[in-house]
């Protein structure tokens, strides 16, 4: 090669370097497509690449029009306004960029216009979400300690956090999408009807060191790509087989959905939008996760206010700042799509009360106006009803008012834990569980509380009893009996137990049989103890029963105030009148029933539901020690 020839070839590299350098590139788009027939015919796409500030965009395709183009602080990101007209039909066109860049050419600079073009898709709308409601029993699974379906997707060389060892409580177990599809049928069988997961979203975050131990973020509240369901749980194919699945056996699902932050792994975060994209301190602030700053109204400090919502939750979870609006169409846009795409039936809201609540109520707005029916329940770790109402739709007369629909009743939980554990006595055992429903005047619909005796985040509801089998058929009673939407974690039917000690992975065991090589499977009914095979079967008999009984879940309930240790309640609609009788007396009663005339009227005899026994005398009941009853009303 002579030294001419030489020269002009590192000349012509020189300017294709500079010309690439320059070009836009679209790596991606969020959302990754829309649909046409939506109710809010706007969509905002974050574009993201290389050098795409100053670029034109365009788009060439019947019905669609671009309103603005927004540039932010980063080059990378351009965020386009689309209008879809109502008469836009489905299909594929392109997002083209252009962009005037320049070139040396002769020793001379001049400019050349390079183009880059993205495929983007407008779909057509077919999922109808079901009606989750009061009628339902939800039962929460954490996806990776349930069942693995597949072991291949256990873990991958390629991610963040490359370990999955059963062996280990804090690292990722296996557990994943497909082993959940396996095991409907045993849900079927055991009364349920719409699942709960705990978040499906990619996690690809570095194990964190927490309380000195590394550990994984198998439970899923750090998203790291809003669009993609993470690979070790099978995917978003993996998801979406088990949504249609789900609903072809007649299940509903909800999913659960995390505004307040993301993890730290982010892929927007490597290389972020705007500064703040996220709530930034002078130095880092944590949450206080003290519920009064928000709704203390009359006497609480704007100080503790701003810590409490815009504190981040932990350092490993960035706070997003929702007042942002790029931030805020970008949350709001992914929960519609979720229901599009995946065909969801439920949003249940992680750390509601940390989000920004303006912005909450325009996340729900957004959903309700596409989808009127949609349940959204909230997750506020509360101990007041007050406290708990004010984030929900509530009769309270306040200058904010929550459009959510449902709480995480903790209120429910706490007394319901404290009850069980508490002699009977004035304000204690069982009349905690009256008073609790007495407060139920704060709450526009209180039987759309989500009530739950365990989760997640709390030890263990056998464990917390004693292992009390008698209290544990009074919790599962109430729980399946009282007003609300009942949920229960998964493994409570087969008295799973254990505290949050050393942490909270004690309470988030693998499912017995869900694992290749598990000694015992707990799916069947021949894996189980005799004691949790009547654990089972008491939930099974009771939940079939609760779901074919409107009484029982939409019914008006009418309690009266414990006496001499027992306490009775009814659920009744004008077809019929359910009476439930609990008893926490170390000896037998006999309950004389003429002080609860005004629901027994014109009822002469009943049947036990559990036992099958019935009852030819209704004027006096032999109430045995710690003991409850499910009496179906007869003329």
């Amino acid at each position: 090669m002579t030294n001419k020839t030489s020269a002009l070839l590192i000349l012509l590299l020189g300017i294709c370097q500079l010309t690439l350098a320059q070009k836009p590139e679209i790596q991606r788009a969020d959302p990754t497509n829309w649909w046409v027939g939506m109710k809010n015919p706007e969509v905002q796409v974050l574009l993201y690449g290389k050098n795409l500030k100053g670029a034109s965009v365009t788009i060439n395709y019947p019905g669609v029009s671009i309103r603005q183009v927004h540039e932010v602080e980063n080059p990378n990101y351009l965020l386009v306004d689309l209008y879809i007209a109502p008469e836009t039909q489905p299909g594929k066109f392109g997002i083209s960029l252009s962009k005037e860049v320049s070139v040396q050419r002769g020793g001379k600079t001049e400019t050349e216009i390079v183009k880059t073009l993205h495929a983007y898709e407008l779909k057509a709308r077919d999922k109808k979400p079901q009606t989750v409601n009061a009628r339902d029993l939800v039962y929460l699974i954490l996806p990776d300690r349930f069942a693995n379906g597949n072991a291949s997707n256990d873990k991958f060389p390629d991610m963040a956090d490359t370990a999955a060892d059963r062996q280990n409580p804090y690292l990722r177990h296996g557990g994943d999408l497909l082993g959940i599809q396996n095991h409907l049928d045993y849900l079927k069988e055991l009364g349920v009807t719409t699942l709960w997961l705990n978040p499906v979203i990619e996690n690809n975050q570095p194990q964190t060191n927490e309380g000195g131990a590394m550990r994984s973020a198998y439970h899923g509240y750090g998203f790291t790509d809003h669009y993609n369901v993470d690979r070790r749980l099978g995917g978003n194919t993996a998801y979406k087989n088990l949504v249609d699945a789900a609903h072809a056996k007649g299940f509903k699902i909800i999913q659960d959905a995390v505004y307040n932050h993301v993890g730290i792994n982010h892929w927007f975060l490597r290389d972020q939008p705007m500064k703040n994209w996220l709530h930034q301190w002078d130095a880092y602030t944590n949450t206080s996760y003290r519920d009064e700053a928000v709704f203390d109204l009359n006497h609480g400090s704007v100080s503790d206010f701003n810590v409490q919502q815009n504190g981040w939750f932990v350092p490993f979870l960035p706070d997003l700042n929702q007042a942002n609006p790029f931030v805020e169409k970008y949350l709001i846009q992914h929960a519609l799509w979720t229901v599009e795409y995946f065909g969801i039936d439920g949003w249940r809201v992680d750390t509601y009360q940390y989000n920004d609540l303006e912005f909450m109520n325009r996340c729900n707005n957004a959903l309700y106006e596409e989808y009127p029916s949609m349940f959204i329940t909230a997750e506020n770790a509360v101990n007041t009803a007050v406290s708990q109402a004010f984030f929900v739709k509530n009769n309270l007369y306040l200058p904010f008012k929550s459009t959510c629909n449902s709480p995480n009743d903790f209120v429910f939980y706490n007394a319901i834990n404290a009850a069980l554990n508490e002699k009977f006595d004035w304000g204690r055992g069982f009349n905690q569980l009256c008073t609790m429903l007495a407060q139920d005047i704060v709450y526009q619909d209180p039987n759309m509380n989500l009530t739950f005796l365990d989760n997640h985040d709390q030890n263990r509801f056998f464990s917390v009893i004693g292992e009390d089998m008698r209290k544990y058929k009074q919790g599962i009673t109430v729980l399946l009996t009282a007003r609300g939407v009942p949920q229960l974690y998964y493994g409570t039917e087969i008295l799973m137990k254990n505290f949050k000690n050393p942490s909270d992975a004690e309470v988030r065991r693998d499912f017995p049989g869900g694992f290749p090589g598990d000694p015992a499977n707990k799916f069947m009914a021949s894996g189980r103890t005799a004691q949790e095979n009547e654990a089972f079967d008491f939930v099974k008999k009771l939940a079939n029963y609760r779901k074919n009984c409107p009484a029982l879940h939409q019914g008006n309930m009418t309690q009266y105030i414990p006496q001499d240790g027992i306490y009775v309640y009814f659920r009744h609609n004008a077809e019929k009148t359910i009476m439930v009788v609990l008893s926490q007396n170390e000896q037998d009663k006999t309950l004389t029933t003429k002080r609860f005339t005004e629901n027994m009227a014109g009822f002469t005899k009943g049947k036990n539901i559990l036992t099958d026994a019935n009852i030819s005398d209704l004027s006096q009941l032999q109430v045995p020690a710690m003991s409850v009853q499910v009496i179906e009303l007869m003329k």
